[in-house]
């Protein structure tokens, strides 16, 4: 399985994670909470620390 890694610094990190998950979730499982996320989407899972 392919996997692919990326460290990205923000202010804001914890409200981008959360905003993203909240938009996935329509579509795929997802877990988070304001330190980490899970997106199970249909390719494979993502993780959001």
């Amino acid at each position: 399985m392919p996997t692919s890694h990326a460290d990205v610094v923000t202010e804001h990190a914890s409200r981008y994670l959360q905003q993203l998950c909240k938009h996935w979730a329509h579509k795929f499982p997802v877990e988070f909470d304001p330190n980490h996320g899970t997106i199970d989407l249909s390719l494979g899972r993502t993780v959001l620390d």
